[in-house]
């Protein structure tokens, strides 16, 4: 008796999706398409590009149907999988001597200790992957089913130095896997998790040299200090850097840009936003980010973000409607950040006072006591420091206002809870103000302030979910 193909077991099916129209339902299996079985997302989305195919569906009832469908090329089917990739997520089995993971304290939810390293999770979601778990055939799949772009995390060129960095003696090997990747043609995107004193400087330069090798096909590099959190015993000795030697390190980086840009169209190589920071320097013009190819790794988030709000402060002061705003609008309201942005938010928040007499805005940077304070990002602040750090100021006379307004970023994707389980209204509770989550453009920062055009929801009397309106 042959056993039957277990599939993939259906979620969701789009509305007036092809997958609707053909009567497929949720807790569905799909089998196979064009008589191929589905290992996982890279056979499916490799396989459904085809204006006709034939596919295999496994109903609730056990029936089985073969559809044949014709479509256009890249159109999907409109399905979703109980499993995204389709099979088991493939964790990491490095020990990056910069690992933040490594880093973090014992008792928090156990889904922040998974170390994921799944190409398929950088095809799908721009997960930075090290080639290092990867196999001849997943390598030559990515070519064959033109799975673009790749994210990856380099680290450094020299073999080496990358099995030290990585603690895997194969590390440096895998390296090989980038010229197999620009022989296919296949668009890439590059990471450097610099180190002090261990892949920066000549190192640094010659990972730079070796990396432009694979231009146009690998499109950018960012360079991205590493992230150095309290909770370091017995992991390998890193140190923050200075003023100065973040200087440095922007130098060398901007030093080769205009010659890759010249020659491919592209900078190719930045420095993220962090480092800018710490030399306390401007950042880059927009032009220099090609596009913000590097946007989600922290290269080019405030430039795009300054001049979001510019813009769209310019627009509204020029608009009809300004001084009718002008007038009505009064708020008292505190925004709370980390240190990385609290000097942009300071500055726009003066702005808008001096342009709404009427508004006050206090703005307040959390100290992240959690990790330590050498993290500076909004997004790993917890729900404790921030109720802590504002009671604080309430108990020394401080007027919080109305509403607190915090970065989306703070919050898990979806959900009204903090990186500490702490939930929003628990902050809410303990602070007595509404908590108002934002996006992150500069023109969401703009209108959260005013409360304009905004869709509000409310999930209890106290807490309002503000969300711009897409335009």
């Amino acid at each position: 008796m042959n056993k039957k193909p277990k599939g993939h077991l259906i979620r969701t099916v789009m509305p007036d999706s092809i997958g609707e129209e053909m009567g497929i339902e949720p807790g569905d299996y799909l089998i196979a398409i064009n008589d191929e079985e589905i290992d996982d997302v890279f056979d499916y989305q490799y396989l459904i590009k085809d204006e006709y195919i034939e596919t295999l569906i496994r109903k609730s009832n056990g029936e089985e149907w073969i559809l044949e469908i014709d479509k256009e090329y890249d159109e999907d089917l409109g399905i979703d999988f109980e499993n995204s990739l389709m099979s088991d997520y493939r964790s990491c089995h490095n020990k990056c001597i910069f690992c933040f993971i490594d880093q973090m304290p014992k008792g928090m939810r156990e889904t922040l200790y998974f170390k994921d390293d799944d190409s398929r999770l950088s095809f799908l979601q721009g997960n930075y992957i090290t080639l290092t778990n990867m196999s001849e055939k997943d390598i030559n799949r990515i070519v064959r089913f033109n799975l673009a772009p790749i994210n990856i995390s380099v680290q450094t060129t020299n073999p080496e130095l990358r099995c030290k960095m990585l603690h895997n003696r194969f590390a440096g090997q895998a390296l090989k896997s980038l010229d197999k990747l620009y022989e296919g043609r296949i668009e890439m995107n590059g990471q450097i998790v610099l180190c002090k004193n261990v892949n920066d400087g000549t190192e640094l330069e010659r990972s730079i040299n070796d990396l432009s090798k694979y231009l146009p096909f690998m499109r950018s590099v960012s360079v991205v200090p590493a992230g150095i959190t309290k909770y370091r015993d017995g992991l390998y000795p890193l140190a923050l850097y200075s003023k100065e030697e973040a200087g440095e390190v922007i130098d060398l980086i901007e030093s080769h840009q205009q010659e890759y840009y010249d020659n491919f169209g592209l900078h190719f190589i930045h420095a993220s936003d962090e480092f800018y920071i710490t030399a306390e320097r401007e950042f880059p013009e927009e032009e220099r980010y090609d596009g913000y190819i590097q946007l989600e790794n922290g290269v080019g988030m405030m430039r795009l973000f300054i001049n979001e709000f510019h813009e769209a402060l310019k627009n509204l002061l020029e608009s009809k409607e300004y001084n009718d705003l002008k007038l009505s609008v009064q708020r008292n309201i505190t925004v709370a950040t980390g240190k990385l942005a609290y000097k942009t938010l300071r500055s726009f928040s003066e702005e808008i006072m001096q342009a709404f007499p009427n508004i006050k805005i206090n703005v307040v940077c959390i100290r992240n006591d959690f990790f330590g304070e050498t993290i500076t990002v909004a997004g790993l602040i917890t729900g404790q420091d921030l109720i802590k750090q504002l009671k604080e100021l309430k108990e020394k006379g401080t007027d919080l206002g109305d509403s607190l307004l915090i970065p989306s970023s703070m919050l898990r994707t979806g959900e009204n809870v903090f990186l500490d389980d702490i939930t929003a209204e628990e902050v809410v509770k303990e602070l007595k103000i509404e908590l108002v989550p934002i996006e992150s453009g500069g023109k969401d920062f703009l209108y959260s302030v005013l409360n304009k055009d905004h869709r509000m929801m409310r999930n209890n009397e106290n807490f309002v979910y503000v969300k711009a309106y897409e335009e």
